[in-house]
């Protein structure tokens, strides 16, 4: 027996790129029933307007004929009065190969169902199903999907699943395809490792180590997990990285040379530890911000924009956690992840716009400013997600010293997830500092004002060095260093341009130029083509070498092309700004045991 709302989904046409749909619906609203598509998905702060993507859309009654169907805007429609039960016809174009949409073809299908599912005004929170059906001609293909599977469903896992309202329909992404699983146990969950594409992934390594980072968060937050069962979704590529959360699975995308290959070393490799690091932040969420939420998500309005000035809570935070869970776990040592925090800190100090723009502006204004980012984004705002993650830090290392270790930001996470998001009560905009003085007895206010409100710097040198870790900045050897480690030998002083350069066509292209930096203060632009420094040709690959050569105070003269002019311009170069940091432990045997019962989580007052 169906859901009084029934999907099916497949494709005629998978080399095409075309999902076919057809929703059923029983009792169509008796004054004609209205049709909307969400317009953004959850985790993912940008208007997408799914609806571009859909096909021309047929409605039929009970008896077969047609229902005459009035587009009233941009993703919503509305059909004339009819008896039931209504069916409605359309197709759905999916060729993006990220996290947040749909794609198919002849290699596998994803969809998520903000970008698929119709959805039925009114009847929002009825009971849904979905039959999922092969597409033509991918004999073998199986699905993966954290949705409930109903008993019928075949081996292969075509058939029906299930889901309470549409809000749980639309969160649990579809896999489908030829794709490797893997399974394992946290805590007593089923948890399963799907990886679409080539890969010769090492399958014991991952979910060995899987295993430990889900054991840990679940224990974090106290058993029982939130969800019966968790999927990772993962789309093995040529060059990705990122990831997007639901209730019960998260889709993530990576690089090849990101999973862990046969006979590597014990310890994680860079790309293996970023892969593992986005994992544990995409399975944070499954507390923090999928039901930890800001009040104004209760409920999602998938309509229109929805402003907090909180991101940098629920990304930031998350942001933190992620790489400070894989030390707790046991997967990475805790020098590796002070040269995971290093690097955080590294990418906030080369942010010029964290002069201009606050961690809960950078929030509210995500959907206008940093989900669209453009050349001057770095001169003109700040990641809720590094400076988040470093308010975070902040913010942990501050109740840990107000209190004598009897409170931290785990015990805070911890009221959220118990007080707000078990009580079904979304955090309101102003609440956070109220909290915190419950839990430490000060208000911090000048914390408040300059950490999430303002744009000074954080006094993290300050606070690490209470915690006995030390704390270094050095300038960037290249531009490949990312920091975390000691510089190289040679400690010449090393001009600067004030530009991030890359690779164009007969020279090297000006990503971004830098607020008052030398190219900025010689009239040079991002979008620039330098092709000479002092007559000599340079290009993306040579431009380094080339002005490794000069020393700060040096004048070069360069030219370069803005569109199809040529330009000279005559640039001073500078020294190359302490941007770059290394953290380590204290020598000191006593400030290093303080630094390890940060990092390792140690009981409170232990």
């Amino acid at each position: 027996m169906t859901a009084a709302i029934h999907y099916r989904i497949g494709s005629r046409r998978p080399a095409a790129h075309i999902f076919d749909l057809t929703l059923t619906i029983a009792k169509p609203a008796p004054d004609g029933q209205q049709l909307q598509l969400p317009n953004w998905i959850p985790g993912s702060y940008m208007i997408r307007d799914f609806s571009r993507n859909l096909g021309p859309i047929s409605v039929c009654d009970g008896a077969g004929r047609p229902v005459t169907l009035t587009r009233t805007g941009k993703s919503s429609w509305q059909c004339a009065p009819a008896e039931g039960p209504l069916t409605v016809t359309y197709d759905a174009y999916a060729w993006d190969p990220s996290v947040r949409g749909a794609h198919l073809d002849q290699t596998h299908g994803f969809f998520n169902g903000t970008a698929v599912f119709l959805e039925v005004v009114g009847q929002q929170h009825l009971p849904h199903d979905v039959t999922l059906d092969c597409p033509d001609g991918m004999q073998g293909w199986q699905v993966a999907t954290s949705l409930a599977r109903a008993p019928e469903t075949a081996d292969l896992g075509f058939g029906r699943y299930s889901a309470p309202d549409y809000d749980d329909l639309i969160d649990h992404p579809v896999e489908m395809g030829s794709f490797t699983r893997a399974t394992f146990s946290a805590c007593g969950v089923p948890h399963e490792v799907v990886i679409t594409g080539r890969h010769r992934c090492d399958l014991a390594r991952l979910v060995r180590d899987l295993e430990k980072i889900c054991a840990e968060q679940i224990r974090f937050f106290g058993e029982p997990a939130p969800f019966d069962r968790y999927v990772f979704l993962v789309a093995a590529q040529d060059s990705s990285y990122g990831g997007l959360e639901h209730r019960a699975s998260t889709a993530l995308s990576c690089s090849r040379d990101s999973l862990p290959g046969p006979g590597e070393p014990e310890a994680p490799g860079d790309r293996y530890k970023g892969f593992l690091g986005l994992c544990s932040h995409e399975y944070f969420h499954s507390w923090n911000v999928k039901r930890i939420k800001p009040a104004v998500f209760l409920p999602y309005d998938l309509r229109q924009e929805t402003q907090t000035s909180l991101l940098w809570v629920f990304e930031g935070f998350t942001s933190y956690y992620d790489d400070l869970l894989l030390v707790r776990a046991g997967v990475i040592t805790p020098e590796a992840y002070l040269e995971l925090l290093a690097q955080q800190v590294t990418r906030l100090l080369r942010t010029p716009g964290r002069h201009r723009q606050s961690v809960a502006e950078s929030s509210r204004e995500a959907w206008s400013k940093y989900y669209r980012q453009d050349e001057n984004s770095p001169n003109a705002i700040v990641s809720y997600y590094i400076k988040g993650s470093l308010v975070a830090l902040c913010l942990d290392l501050l109740l840990r010293d107000r209190t004598g270790d009897r409170v931290s930001l785990d015990t805070l996470m911890q009221h959220l997830w118990r007080d707000y998001a078990l009580a079904g009560r979304g955090l309101g905009e102003d609440d956070l500092p109220r909290l915190v003085e419950a839990l430490c007895g000060d208000p911090m206010p000048d914390f408040w004002a300059n950490a999430v409100h303002g744009t000074g710097e954080l006094p993290l040198a300050e606070l690490l060095a209470t915690r006995g870790v030390d704390w270094l900045l050095r300038p960037a050897d290249n531009a490949a260093d990312a920091g975390g480690k000691p510089g190289a030998a040679d400690a010449r002083p090393k001009g600067w341009l004030g530009a991030r350069t890359g690779n164009g066509e007969g020279g090297a292209s000006l990503l971004n130029v830098f607020t008052d930096g030398p190219a900025q203060q010689a009239g040079l632009s991002a979008g620039d083509l330098l092709i000479a420094v002092n007559g000599l040709r340079v290009n993306g690959g040579t431009i380094e070498k080339t002005l490794a050569g000069y020393a700060p105070g040096d004048r070069l003269e360069l030219h370069a092309f803005r569109r199809d002019e040529l330009m000279t311009f005559t640039l001073t170069l500078a020294p190359a700004p302490a941007d770059t940091c290394v953290l380590a432990l204290a020598a000191d045997p006593i400030r290093r045991a303080q630094a390890e019962r940060w990092i390792l989580g140690a009981p409170m007052g232990a």
